[in-house]
């Protein structure tokens, strides 16, 4: 056991041979063509040997020809390296006095010098040391910066996220130029080895949360993390729910907003969607636009965020309802022309409003998935011949595609993908409960969709807040959007510290004399 327990920690140890250590490098990475080892002579007379290994594709090619390859094979020449007193610190005098280069790491360990030139950074190898320098040389091919695809503003900010971490945190310091703004990055995924950026402010989020996220991240035991979708279903403090508890976007101003009221935001490396936590319901209703209009158009956008809701949600079962048990709540005329229309139609409300509802759901991910120049025209002129057809043809009615379509058009209202998911997930059980119970059904519905929101959490935060625990103060960023000079204060609940945001005066016509 004890030979076993010596043999891999050589293993696990850099040697001090050279060669030993590039063929060790080629046997576990199986001399995978990407992989670019050079074995350089270095000095007057050309009695160093030094390792250069770095991974095509990953490492800027002209960083590493440039400033490493450069530096060893032709300037290193004209120093007398192969003095004794150089020699025996040359180590030391090639890391410190020889490579113009900022970002250099030492390293002792096979495991850490893997992982270094598998993220693109350049390793450096040299004959009788037993250690290594990683030195940054990171320059993969990137989207570029762009502008959002998923959450799209008539006014504000167009650039979005891209798939490189170092473009993301950029991009975010770029708009907060505060010391306090702390970015804490580690890595998640056994074999994938992503790196995950935890940033937050410094003084403004909570302490007890950032110790949570940390808490949280830390449990993940998995191969594998490819997107930000991996981390959000781990983290998030309930799974059996269709709400959504922790919020993603690809905005960087979103982030930064989120980042000033004292929230966190979770970047994972390889994925243009930044997670922030606490996510609470009313962040799901708001958009970065509503704080670059004017307040008064914000509040009115808002609330029709808020009515499209409940269209999406509760229109089809309304329908039913009202058809199947409460036609007494309709007026005369428009009783005998929806009774004219059913004339003939074999199937039910609830029925007929199920078929609908599922030929569009298949619809809208079709228009999704197929090639983008011909999605959208499929998506609608699908919606228009089937619809128009199955009326000619008797099996739904006339008014029950008007209902569909308000339904789904209300339903893209909503400036969140999985808030819209949740709607539709929710629209299938009112359905039902509407044509079991009628209006009772919607109402029972109702409670206990209520009763589940109270009892959600996002990182111990009350999901209905500042509605339930009612907060007067966060009342002004809620259902209305009152003007920035007003918003003095960051949310109670997420902040418990610096809670003043900002000490503007309300602005005044200036006195004439």
């Amino acid at each position: 056991m004890n030979s076993r327990s010596q043999e891999q920690k050589k293993i696990e140890q850099i040697s001090s041979n050279l060669h030993w250590n590039l063929s060790y490098i080629k046997e576990v990475i199986g001399n995978s063509s990407d992989i670019v080892i050079r074995d350089i002579k270095a000095g007057q007379s050309g009695l160093i040997d030094i390792g250069v290994i770095y991974t095509d594709g990953l490492a800027d090619k002209t960083f590493v020809q440039d400033l490493v390859l450069d530096t060893l094979m032709v300037q290193i020449r004209d120093a007398d390296v192969d003095h004794p007193d150089i020699h025996t610190d040359l180590f030391e005098f090639i890391k410190e006095k020889t490579l113009p280069i900022g970002e250099i790491k030492e390293i002792v360990q096979f495991e850490t010098l893997f992982f270094h030139f598998l993220s693109g950074d350049t390793i450096l190898l040299m004959d009788g040391f037993p250690k290594c320098l990683a030195i940054g040389s990171r320059g993969w091919a990137d989207r570029g910066v762009q502008e959002p695809s998923s959450q799209t503003v008539v006014r504000g900010p167009k650039d979005g996220f891209s798939e490189t971490l170092r473009t993301n945190t950029a991009l975010i310091r770029r708009r907060i130029k505060d010391p306090n703004l702390w970015l804490e990055t580690k890595q998640l995924g056994k074999k994938t080895k992503t790196d995950v950026g935890i940033m937050y402010i410094k003084g403004v989020a909570n302490d007890k949360i950032v110790k949570e996220v940390h808490t949280r991240l830390d449990k993940i035991k998995i191969d594998a993390i490819l997107e930000s979708g991996y981390i959000e279903e781990l983290i998030q403090d309930s799974t059996f729910t269709p709400f959504p508890t922790v919020f993603n976007t690809e905005r960087p101003d979103t982030v930064a907003a989120a980042l000033l009221e004292g929230r966190i935001a979770i970047l994972v490396d390889g994925t243009p969607f930044i997670l922030i936590v606490p996510a609470l319901l009313i962040n799901f209703f708001q958009a970065s636009e509503d704080y670059y209009q004017r307040a008064d158009i914000a509040t009115l956008i808002r609330l029709l965020r808020y009515l499209s809701f409940f269209l999406a949600l509760l229109t089809p079962s309304a329908y039913i309802a009202v058809t199947t048990f409460h036609q007494e709540m309709l007026p005369t005329p428009l009783l005998i022309s929806l009774a004219a229309q059913r004339d003939g139609v074999p199937f039910p409300a609830i029925v007929e409003a199920i078929i609908m509802e599922i030929t569009f759901e298949i619809l809208r991910e079709a228009g999704v998935r197929m090639p983008r120049a011909v999605g959208s025209a499929i998506s609608i002129v699908g919606a228009l011949v089937i619809g128009q057809a199955a009326v000619e043809a008797g099996i739904v009615t006339a008014t029950m595609v008007i209902v569909v379509s308000l339904t789904a058009i209300s339903s893209f209202v909503s400036p969140t993908f999985n808030m819209g998911i949740a709607v539709r997930i929710l629209r299938f059980g009112f359905m039902i409960l509407a044509g079991t119970f009628g209006l009772f059904g919607i109402i029972l519905g109702l409670i206990a969709m209520v009763l589940h929101l109270s009892s959600l959490r996002s990182f111990g935060i009350p999901y209905l807040s500042p509605n339930a625990p009612f907060i007067l103060q966060d009342q002004k960023d809620n259902f209305f959007r009152f003007p920035h000079w007003a918003l003095f204060a960051r949310p109670r609940l997420i902040n418990q510290k610096d809670t003043d945001r900002e000490d503007t005066p309300s602005p005044k016509p200036p006195t004439t004399s």
